[in-house]
């Protein structure tokens, strides 16, 4: 061990480097001499590494090139590669340090993926390509929560190698852990693409907003959602034909469950709270809603009450603690938020300090995503170190589930009421006597032809939007309006925020 320092004290005197400069060009960690002189002992293989490190700079004057292990190449890891491949000079040029793809794996070995494998080791394991001594770096972009992403992600970190992930799913449900071990490990975490894409909201939340408290965040997180809606909005066409469009040109997946029905959005959601607030990731406390149940009935009305529907992430903390929710929201046209659309995201962080901070770009696609998952690479290779939670894991707070909040702008409800006399009452009675204030009652004959004839009944169409009130008065309502009989199917419920 003293052999080892020794050599890092004639290395820095011999270049007059400072500690900070050896440990984040060559250790990956700038306090790494000053832990070394503290008597923190490193692990051999890291030693060995950086004796060869410093070997390869005495002889050229230039640093080991950091070596990538890609596991994945679908369209973001194909991405990444024909980058690295194709920008490496530059990369090189603006960090000090060649980067390289030394191995990859996949499904597939012969897919033509668009660059040329030949030189690149090949592995059909990803823990194998995980543990590899070939790589300094693992990439992985295999996706899914288990498998072999949560066990590759394991084995490098557990190495000491650093982890670049796009995987939120895998975040949203072990993040927690995987911070924890990198912690012990040394290992840095990066996880800028596994929220919204190109945005680098992750890296405003851990390096750029100082000592802000996040109030609430916000935001559009899942493209295929928004540029269904977008459609909606700007066409007469329904869901359904908004969806097999988004099918085709490839925004939407075969089976679009975990996009429209907001899970998607909800993982996203989790990992932000946890970092915004400094608390344990809790996926299973989010209320969740879809957007299958949006019509051309909603979207004409809230376009003539001055509103666009958009399905938002929202997490805000308080005395009774954190409320997260994720479900189709009527925005005022003039918001920011609100003209946001097409397969665009937004994530929106309103502080203590900077009071509210929007970020927006492409939210997905193979060339933003992968240009997140190079910026997680390239920090680093520069040597930047920040707990992948914001705060080392085992300071997170536990998280407590707030009930939901009041909304400032209440809620618009759409029922398909029986076209009887009293049927209005029943509803506006029951409304009042769960302490809910309508604002307006919107009756429209021209919405009526697509509800004309549901089970053999003759329908209107009956519009309440309420003033501010509890989620919980509002759900009582709406079970006693069911029962009633006077209705017919399901309530719309989407709740009004004034941004």
């Amino acid at each position: 061990m003293k052999q080892f320092i020794d050599a890092i004290e004639v290395f820095l005197s011999k270049h007059d480097w400072t500690p900070t400069r050896f440990g984040r060009e060559i250790a990956g960690d700038p306090l790494f001499v000053f832990d070394l002189r503290e008597g923190r002992e490193p692990r051999s293989e890291t030693r060995n590494k950086i004796l060869k490190s410093m070997e390869k700079y005495n002889k050229t004057g230039k640093l080991m090139p950091l070596r990538i292990g890609v596991a994945g190449l679908g369209t973001v890891g194909a991405e990444l590669v024909k980058i690295l491949q194709k920008d490496g000079a530059a990369i090189s040029r603006k960090i000090g340090r060649e980067i390289v793809v030394s191995a990859v794996g996949a499904r597939s070995r012969s897919k033509d993926r668009g660059f040329d494998l030949s030189d690149i080791e090949w592995f059909d394991d990803p823990v194998a390509l995980a543990s590899s001594d070939n790589i300094d770096l693992f990439v992985e972009l295999i996706g899914g929560e288990d498998g072999p992403a949560l066990a590759s992600v394991k084995a490098a970190l557990s190495a000491s190698r650093p982890v670049v992930t796009a995987n939120k799913a895998l975040l949203a449900r072990h993040g927690v852990e995987l911070a924890a071990i990198a912690e012990k490990s040394g290992a840095q975490l990066g996880f800028e693409a596994a929220v919204a894409g190109g945005i680098p909201v992750i890296k405003a939340l851990r390096e750029g907003l100082g000592s802000a408290s996040v109030i609430r965040t916000y935001g559009i997180m899942n493209g295929t959602c928004n540029y269904i809606l977008s459609r909606m909005g700007e066409e007469d066409i329904s869901f359904a034909d908004c969806l097999k469009d988004a099918q085709q040109l490839g925004y939407a997946e075969s089976d679009p469950t975990f996009d429209v029905e907001g899970f998607d959005t909800a993982h996203k959601l989790a990992i932000l709270s946890s970092l915004c607030f400094a608390t344990q990731i809790a996926p299973d406390e989010i209320f969740v809603e879809g957007i299958s149940t949006i019509s051309q009935a909603d979207i004409k009305v809230a376009n003539d009450l001055g509103y666009k529907i958009k399905l938002l992430g929202l997490a805000q903390i308080s005395e009774d603690g954190i409320e997260q929710r994720v479900h189709p929201t009527l925005v005022p046209k003039a918001s920011a938020i609100a003209n946001v659309d097409g397969v665009l995201n937004a994530v929106v962080l309103e502080t203590d300090h900077v009071q509210e901070l929007m970020l927006s770009g492409p939210g997905a696609g193979g060339a933003a995503t992968a240009s997140s998952v190079l910026s997680d690479i390239l920090d680093i290779a520069r040597g930047t170190r920040v707990p992948p939670l914001g705060v080392p894991s085992n300071e997170l707070k536990p998280y407590k589930r707030a009930p939901m909040r009041t909304h400032e702008g209440g809620y618009y409800i759409r029922f398909n009421a029986k076209d009887v006399p009293g049927t209005l009452g029943v509803i506006t009675t029951s409304m009042g006597k769960h302490g809910i204030s309508i604002e307006s009652i919107i009756q429209r004959p021209d919405l009526q032809a697509e509800n004309a004839s549901i089970k053999g009944e003759n329908t209107r169409t009956i519009i309440l939007i309420t003033h501010e009130t509890m989620e919980k008065n509002v759900r009582k309502a709406l079970d006693e309006i069911a029962n009633s009989g006077m209705v017919i199917g399901k309530a719309q419920l989407i709740r009004i925020e004034k941004f």
